[in-house]
């Protein structure tokens, strides 16, 4: 065989061998450095999944803590209520006569303050802004009450309280509780409802000591004479902003307050 023909040969079988090394080291480095380093899709991937994680838990804690309109709205008057009731407290502690109107008035600031301090937080929780004063129609019953003096002023302030706002406030309490579709308003409306039926009873019984106040100064004249045009005069000038139905008043019994 020519020289040249095994030179040739061996050369080709050298560069065979060469070629059948790289390409082992090829089947068997490279698939190692391609498992132990992940691909860039992988890599946001898990850089998303990692950030979008906190995001999610945040929002559902956030969609957790809203109101709907309808228990946003009843916190709102809620709000409204408790501020006319701060006010007509602090006009009272100020203006009334009797000792027991103003500890009522004095309970009354202090009940109310505390809840709407509660109610405040609350609503912070929740995401809602509460109005910062009573409506109108609120706020014209404080300007009736603060023309008044004196036992005028008592009266018609526990008449207020006894007959018209308190019952307001337990039944919006009682609507909340029954209605609302969130657990932390109906808890704070179910502990607030048990201060007003304290605070019903309270008023009751000051507004009924009032009256033998107020008519236990004709109470001589009816005691003197039981019956007589006298006694009768006596009681129905002592009446003040009780409406007796007659001219002249009626001496005998209690008589309806004046709305």
């Amino acid at each position: 065989m020519p020289m040249h023909q095994i030179k040739s040969g061996v050369t080709g079988i050298f560069f065979g061998l060469v070629s059948a090394a790289l390409l082992m080291n090829s089947l068997t480095v490279h698939p190692q450095e391609k498992a132990s380093k992940p691909s860039a899709s992988q890599g946001k991937e898990t850089s998303s999944g990692a950030s979008s994680s906190p995001t999610a838990s945040e929002s559902a804690g956030a969609s957790q803590s809203k109101l709907n309109q309808s228990d946003e709205r009843m916190m709102k008057q809620l709000a409204q209520i408790q501020l006319s009731e701060i006010a007509l407290a602090k006009l009272a502690k100020e203006k009334a006569q009797s000792n027991e109107v103003k500890s009522f008035a004095n309970n009354m600031l202090d009940d109310h303050t505390k809840a709407h301090d509660e109610l405040k937080q609350l609503a912070q929780s929740k995401g809602v802004s509460l109005p910062a004063e009573a409506d109108r129609q609120l706020q014209s019953a404080e300007k009736k009450l603060a023309a008044l003096t004196g036992e005028k002023f008592d009266r018609q302030y526990m008449n207020h309280e006894s007959t018209r706002a308190l019952k307001d406030t337990h039944r919006l309490l009682e609507r909340i509780h029954s209605k609302s579709e969130d657990a932390d308003l109906k808890t704070y409306a179910s502990k607030i409802i048990a201060t007003v039926k304290t605070q019903q009873q309270l008023a009751n019984d000051t507004r009924k000591n009032l009256r033998p106040t107020s008519e236990g100064k004709s109470g001589v004249g009816k005691s003197e004479s039981s019956g007589s045009p006298a006694s009768s005069g006596a009681s129905g000038k002592s009446g003040g902003a009780y409406d007796s139905g007659a001219p002249g008043g009626d001496s005998g019994g209690a008589r309806t307050p004046r709305q």
